[in-house]
């Protein structure tokens, strides 16, 4: 029989300065962001101009970006008939320094067709990634098993760039980095993800940043395919997806409409010892000293006017709703102060944090109106 571990004790100090993993002074941090250069705060009042400054800022916080690949030489590598499109398992260069695979589903019909960057979830789980948002093949037993247990725990069941693509939307989805394809060779461990990090860091560039680099790359790709209606680009996602999406949204103008589903707060009220709240993704949208300058919700305001859907559960543990409607009013008053409001659709769902189906539909219906 074999002897059981000991569990390791936790060596405790008498005194202490973090609790909760928030520093104990919290409050008087929070007091301190004053978000100096966010719409409204700023003493740029041509809106243009300040759009220009901020997403510069934003730009600025985000490191050295990685450097564009020469051309992204895409190859198709596999290929599965669907009901109603094609799937394609693909090989292409998304910056200069990573050849990566992907999922492109191309709807059954004459295009050019309008498309979505489906940009998957976080969940703590690494193993897959573009899985989450399109029934893989081409793979190992393993990786489809993975991917139908996700979709069925966070999607319903209904992989929902699969779904997109039934109603008629070139989808493209790929791996984040350190997700899927896209991970340590060491295998999968989330601990090490905040030290990996944390060196790029190191390294003066900024591993959450890549993230986003490489969904604006991507979006460049997409717009250079011959399936692709150029001008119809959108994009959508759940969770750090969600969070992806309106980051995408803000930073590029090819992407005309985007979809978020349970991802927007406030930072005041996202960070609390005394509510138990924090954030939970650590490294994965992490911009140095960005708060200094803007929220989240002030960020995502540079996508105005253009129509966005944002959509958060009032089941969802992450994202109390106080802090998800504060954030909601933030952004309207944007939207208002350029004669867009229309454009800008904030719903609270009886939901946890999750894209069901219905959610799913919504999605569709929002892009549909927009695309």
């Amino acid at each position: 029989m074999m002897a059981q571990k000991k569990k390791t004790k936790l060596q405790k100090r008498e005194n202490y300065e973090f609790t909760f993993d928030l520093p104990r002074y919290v409050e008087q941090l929070k007091q301190e962001l004053t978000y100096p250069m966010a719409w409204g705060n700023s003493p740029v009042k041509n809106f243009g101009k300040w759009k220009k400054t901020a997403r510069a800022k934003v730009l600025e916080c985000m490191m050295t970006p990685p450097m564009k690949a020469k051309n992204f030489d895409m190859k198709v590598i596999a290929e599965e008939k669907r009901d109603g499109y094609t799937a394609r398992k693909i090989e292409l260069n998304i910056n200069a320094y990573s050849r990566i695979t992907a999922y492109l589903l191309i709807p059954d019909g004459k295009g050019p067709f309008p498309a979505v960057n489906a940009l998957h979830d976080h969940g703590g789980h690494l193993y897959i990634g573009k899985e989450k948002m399109i029934r893989p093949f081409d793979v190992d037993t393993a990786v489809v098993n993975d991917a139908d247990r996700w979709a069925a725990q966070l999607y319903e069941g209904q992989y929902v760039g699969d779904y997109l693509a039934r109603n008629g939307y070139v989808v493209f989805s790929a791996d984040a980095p350190m997700w899927g394809e896209r991970g340590r060779e060491e295998g999968v461990d989330r601990s090490k993800y905040d030290i990996i990090a944390g060196n790029m860091m190191m390294l003066g560039r900024d591993l959450s940043a890549f993230m986003t680099y490489d969904d604006i790359y991507a979006t460049e790709f997409m717009a250079t395919l011959p399936e692709v209606d150029k001008k119809r680009i959108g994009c959508m996602g759940c969770s750090m997806g969600a969070y992806r999406a309106w980051m995408l949204s803000a930073l590029s103008d090819k992407i005309k409409a985007g979809a978020s589903v349970c991802w927007m707060v406030t930072t005041d009220v996202q960070m609390s010892v005394k509510d138990k709240k924090r954030e939970y993704g650590g490294f994965a949208n992490c911009i140095p000293a960005l708060r200094q300058y803007l929220d989240y919700p002030h960020i995502a305001s540079l996508a105005c006017p253009k129509p966005m859907l944002f959509i958060n559960g009032t089941k969802d543990h992450l994202f109390p709703i106080d802090g998800v409607q504060k954030a909601f009013g933030i952004m309207h008053d944007t939207w208002k102060s350029q004669n867009a409001d229309d454009n800008l659709n904030t719903e609270i769902w009886e939901v946890p944090h999750s894209c069901g189906k219905e959610l799913q539909e919504r999605v569709l219906k929002f892009l549909n109106t927009h695309l």
